[in-house]
C-alpha cells in the first residue's frame, strides 16, 4: 500500500494528514503515519480508521515522516564503484543529513549562496517505524515500515573543500522526501532512475546495492538507536552530476512512485 502525509488543497484547515492512495483517490485515516505503518496489515484496524477521501488533484503532499535523522551510505552500488573505479568498501559508510533539511515532493530545493555546484543523488529510503537497537538483519522486517525515494542534495564543490561532509549535506532544503511510503514491494529488486527536465541522468536497479536494506538496518542499528520515522537513505547508482537553477529533477522507484523537485 501507498501511505502519505498531505495537506488538503484550498482548506482552512492546515493540519497535516495521514493516508492512503488507492491508484485512484486519497483516502484519509485517524492515526499518524507510524502507528498506520506498525498496524495497517488488521483490516479491520484499517476499516475503522477511514475518515474522508479526496482526489490526489486536491492534496499538497508533506514529507511523509518527520525523522529524528536521516541516515545516508556512500559507494553502495556496484555500478557507481565501478563508474569511480574505486573498491567496494568492506562495511557500510555512513553520514547524516538533519531532519531540517527535509521537504516534500513538490516543494523547491534552494540553490545555497555560498555554493556554486549543486548535485543530485536519487536514492531509496528505508523508513523506521519502530524503536529499534542491536538488531540482526534476519529482524529487521519487524521495524521496517516501508520505503520511500530521497534526492540526497550535495552542494559538491564544498564537499570537496571542507573535505568532510557536513556543510555540504545540510542546508534547508537538501533532502526531499516522498511522495509515497510503499510497504509492499521487494527493495532489492526495484528499478530506480533520475532525469532532469525529462533526460534520463540516472538508471539503475537496488539489486546493483553493495549491502541490502536488511544489512544496513543491522549495522546501523548495532551503532545507534533507530526511532520512529527515521530515514536511512541506502546510497546512489551512478550519474550522479548538477543540476542548476529552473531544473526539475524527478526520482522513479518501480513500485513507490516518482519524487518530482525544482530547484530555485
Amino acid at each position: 500500500m501507498k501511505f502519505l502525509r498531505f495537506f488538503v488543497n484550498n482548506n482552512e484547515d492546515i493540519t497535516i494528514k495521514t493516508g492512503y492512495f488507492d491508484n485512484e483517490k486519497v483516502i484519509a485515516l485517524k492515526d499518524n503515519i507510524e502507528d498506520v505503518l506498525n498496524n495497517w496489515e488488521n483490516k479491520e484496524y484499517l476499516e475503522k480508521q477511514m475518515i474522508a477521501s479526496y482526489s490526489i488533484e486536491d492534496i499538497v503532499f508533506a514529507p511523509p515522516v518527520e525523522p529524528s535523522k536521516i541516515i545516508c551510505i556512500g559507494l553502495n552500488y556496484k555500478d557507481h564503484a565501478k563508474e569511480l573505479d574505486m573498491e567496494l568498501p568492506d562495511e557500510p559508510k555512513i553520514f547524516l543529513k538533519p531532519p531540517s533539511s527535509v521537504i516534500a515532493c513538490g516543494e523547491d530545493i534552494v540553490y545555497p549562496s555560498m555554493s556554486n555546484e549543486v548535485d543530485y543523488e536519487g536514492e531509496l529510503a528505508i523508513v523506521i517505524s519502530k524503536k529499534c537497537r542491536n538488531i540482526q538483519a534476519s529482524e529487521t522486517h519487524s521495524y521496517i515500515g516501508g520505503y520511500t525515494i530521497i534526492n540526497d542534495v550535495t552542494a559538491r564543490d564544498l564537499q570537496r573543500k571542507d573535505e568532510q561532509w557536513t556543510r555540504a549535506k545540510s542546508f534547508d532544503t537538501f533532502a526531499p522526501i516522498g511522495p509515497f511510503i510503499e510497504t509492499e514491494m521487494d527493495p532489492n529488486n526495484q528499478n530506480i532512475s533520475l532525469k532532469i527536465n525529462g533526460n534520463i541522468k540516472q538508471n539503475s536497479n537496488t539489486k546493483n546495492m553493495v549491502f541490502s536494506v536488511f544489512e544496513l538496518v543491522e549495522f546501523i542499528s548495532n551503532i545507534m538507536t533507530l526511532n520512529p520515522g527515521d530515514i536511512i537513505a541506502t546510497g546512489t547508482p551512478p550519474g550522479v552530476g548538477s543540476m542548476q537553477k529552473g531544473d526539475t529533477v524527478e526520482i522513479a522507484i518501480e513500485d513507490i512512485g516518482v519524487l518530482e523537485n525544482k530547484l530555485v
